[in-house]
């Protein structure tokens, strides 16, 4: 018999201990229900609840274990202690594989969303005064999308050859002045009352009450450029293929999951579907520019 869905349960990574003691909790052969699927998130998932309760009906039990720091759950996914993770782009996976020399593949696009600079200075993007002070995530992969952003938004000019993983060092030019302050991703918009703007997840800035229609400029999820920042489910490579697993992407891609989204993005996550295999060819691709 299924077990009960169990409560959503949160993992807090305030110190090393907590990180060890997670990585050898013991659990990770996924308990003695053969088919349980703990997921990783970070963030409020709603619509991982409405997945768990489809997964239900298909002799499934889906568990959210939600981290607070994004370097944890590629860490515990690869350790055993969960069975699939959906907090993450491609880019931010293949740097993760890479510097960690794990092996977790992309098995299910789930959603991109933009990204976009914020502030609560400044009601236009053309109001950022000259020498303005502008946050921005310090990780590679977000740190690279979002100098693009700004290049976009004609703040800044890169390198034509800067790649995927920028960083200001690629700045040609800097017509405004602007001064750049790297900071964690996820306290970027405790930024906005120190800074003139911020870059910002729309993850984050949902969960820090900021409403996506206030971006002074934002990236086109939709456009080509936009693939390697594809977020995915993903999966130790060894399982890639498992026929659980495989259950939950169609259910992630059902109605019931997608209005969900919608409904929790304001309509910001654009569903992508690809091949698992094109997927796992992208990561490989980004693998290789990160190992130049």
């Amino acid at each position: 018999m299924i077990s009960a869905l169990p409560r959503r349960r949160t993992l807090l990574a305030a110190s090393a201990a907590t990180v060890l003691a997670l990585l050898v909790s013991g659990c990770g052969t996924g308990g003695a229900d053969a088919h349980r699927i703990r997921v990783g998130v970070s963030g409020d998932s709603p619509e991982w609840d409405v997945l768990a309760k489809e997964a239900k009906k298909e002799g499934l039990t889906v568990e959210t274990v939600v981290f607070d720091d994004y370097s944890l759950p590629n860490k515990a996914l690869s350790a055993g202690d969960i069975e699939l993770n959906a907090f993450q782009h491609l880019v931010f996976l293949a740097q993760s594989n890479t510097e960690n020399k794990t092996d977790i593949a992309p098995i299910a696009a789930t959603t991109v969303v933009p990204l976009g600079l914020y502030s609560s200075k400044h009601k236009q993007l053309a109001d950022l005064p000259d020498r303005a002070e502008i946050a921005l995530p310090n990780d590679p992969a977000n740190q690279g999308r979002g100098l693009r952003v700004l290049e976009q938004a004609k703040l800044i000019e890169l390198r034509k050859d800067a790649g995927l993983f920028a960083t200001p060092d690629d700045i040609t030019a800097n017509p405004k002045h602007v001064k750049l302050t790297p900071v964690n991703a996820q306290q970027t918009p405790r930024t906005l009352k120190d800074t003139d703007a911020a870059i910002i997840n729309d993850g984050v800035a949902e969960l820090a009450g900021i409403a996506a229609d206030t971006a002074l400029f934002k990236d086109d999820p939709a456009a080509p450029q936009s693939v390697p920042y594809l977020n995915v489910i993903a999966a130790r490579a060894n399982q890639k293929d498992n026929a659980d697993y495989r259950k939950i992407v169609e259910l992630y891609a059902s109605q019931a999951v997608q209005d969900e989204v919608r409904r929790t993005s304001n309509g910001t996550a654009h569903h992508v579907e690809l091949p698992a295999a094109d997927l796992q060819a992208e990561v490989a691709r980004i693998q290789k520019q990160l190992k130049r």
